[in-house]
């Protein structure tokens, strides 16, 4: 026997036992005469006309309880209001009482089969009408509570509903997905796994932080095959997400921690073997460009400025105020900004490629000093050429041509050519500016840097300046070939 004709036997079987156990009246004969559909009446709070139906029931230690009810089949026609309702229930006037019952002879012309018996189907459909006419009350259902209009469902219907259940699911489904964190929520899923492909082949390199530090307490070699870990921890792509949620959204470890299921320390060394890794890793190309490479690439914005292979310009991060005043003024803070700051000189070619990124010092040193002591003068010769603004005070710092707007002076208006020459530069030199604001979309450097984070952040600012030219889009899209 099947799973489902078991069930429907069971099924049957508590019908039997409810019967047995909320039927009212006993079993009876059904009229020829019945229309319409069932219904199930309560018994009165009057008590004489409750007493009324006690005694034409004839059911003896019989105990009345809101759960019982009488079919309507045991009211005679002139006692049942007709249904005006869309449910289809039907009322009984008041004062009815039942009377149709076996023991006083209410018989049925055609007996009906027993529910335990097989039937064949018809092979012609049969109406609900015709279907009522030939029911035997004395085997019908006298449960406390009509069967539900959900089993009286046509095929069409339960066709429509299974459909509407699929459709649910499925929104259901991407819902979960849209709430889960996962690498398929962004947009930026193909260009992700298209760097991933690039820096997966060094990953078995990595030394982690954890390893680092107790090799070199023993004073031991930093083997690069780890032992086989008892605790569960993330794959290495779930680990390098992890990486950029803190560098590009600027989440806290203790969000991170809640949404990749794993503890906060665990969270802190991730970040500091991946600041590392990137750092070493990326490092170790040469983003410097020959003058041969520049001009491979040059714009035809920089027809007039071909021997300029870098332009150069300062940006400051926001940084924690520190407790103490003497170093505050001395060293971080900044009267640009009016914020302790930490700054940093980065430089790109003339199609928008970042090609220089110095250390972060202090708020309050010059543009001119960083210049000198990033050691990007080493790197000009006297045949090209470096674009500034007009606070990089640098002509007499480095050997090779300075393009900067010209000062006014003490003269009362600008000459005709340095007005274009002032345009010509500020056009071309905005470009550096924009690339600093794509590395700011970086949230961590967006907003105030915590002090916590000042062991690596030289390691952060430099791998996040080397990732912005792996972003596959141009900095200006005329300049796409």
């Amino acid at each position: 026997m099947s799973r489902r004709k078991i069930f429907k036997t069971k099924h049957l079987q508590r019908q039997v036992k409810n019967y047995s156990e909320h039927c009212c009246v006993p079993l009876c004969m059904a009229s020829a005469k019945f229309n319409g559909v069932l219904s199930f009446h309560g018994f009165p709070t009057e008590l004489e006309l409750r007493r009324q139906w006690l005694v034409k029931i004839r059911r003896d230690n019989f105990t009345i309880s809101s759960h019982s009810k009488v079919c309507s089949r045991h009211f005679a026609t002139d006692q049942l209001i007709e249904p005006k309702t869309l449910d289809g229930r039907r009322r009984l006037v008041k004062g009815a009482v039942p009377t149709l019952f076996e023991w006083n002879h209410f018989t049925a012309q055609t007996p009906r089969a027993s529910v335990w018996e097989r039937r064949e189907r018809p092979t012609e459909p049969v109406s609900r009408e015709e279907q009522e006419e030939h029911i035997d009350v004395r085997d019908h259902d006298y449960c406390s509570t009509p069967e539900p209009a959900s089993l009286d469902m046509s095929s069409q219907a339960t066709e429509d509903n299974s459909k509407t259940v699929e459709d649910l699911q499925k929104q259901l489904q991407e819902l979960r997905v849209q709430r889960e964190f996962c690498l398929q929520r962004f947009p930026s899923y193909n260009q992700l796994m298209a760097f991933w492909f690039l820096i997966e082949p060094s990953i078995y390199k990595m030394v982690r932080v954890t390893r680092a530090i107790s090799a070199a307490k023993r004073n031991e070699e930093v083997v690069t095959h780890a032992r086989p870990s008892t605790r569960q921890r993330l794959q290495p792509i779930d680990e390098f997400f992890l990486f950029l949620c803190f560098l590009s959204v600027g989440l806290k470890e203790r969000d991170l921690a809640n949404c990749f299921n794993v503890h906060q320390s665990t969270v802190s060394r991730i970040i500091a073997t991946w600041t590392s890794f990137l750092t070493t890793l990326l490092g170790s190309q040469c983003i410097w460009l020959t003058p041969a490479e520049v001009q491979a690439h040059l714009p035809e914005a920089f027809k007039d400025f071909p021997d300029t292979p870098v332009i150069l310009d300062c940006t400051e991060l926001r940084c924690q105020t520190l407790s103490s005043l003497l170093l505050l003024q001395s060293e971080l803070y900044s009267t640009y900004k009016s914020h302790c700051s930490m700054k940093a000189l980065v430089g790109i070619a003339p199609h928008g490629a970042v090609t220089f990124v110095s250390s972060l010092y202090g708020g309050s040193v010059s543009d001119k000093e960083i210049f000198k002591q990033s050691g990007i003068a080493a790197l000009l010769t006297e045949n090209m050429a470096v674009m500034v603004d007009k606070g990089f005070l640098i002509s007499d710092c480095c050997k090779c041509k300075v393009y900067c707007p010209p000062f006014l002076s003490k003269q009362k208006q600008m000459p005709a050519y340095q007005v274009r020459e002032t345009q010509a530069i500020a056009r071309l030199r905005v470009h550096v500016e924009r690339v600093i604001r794509r590395i700011k979309e970086n949230k961590l450097f967006d907003g105030v840097i915590l002090l916590s984070h000042a062991y690596n952040i030289n390691q952060l600012f430099a791998v996040a300046c080397m990732l912005s030219n792996y972003q596959n889009k141009a900095l200006v899209k005329k300049w796409v070939k």
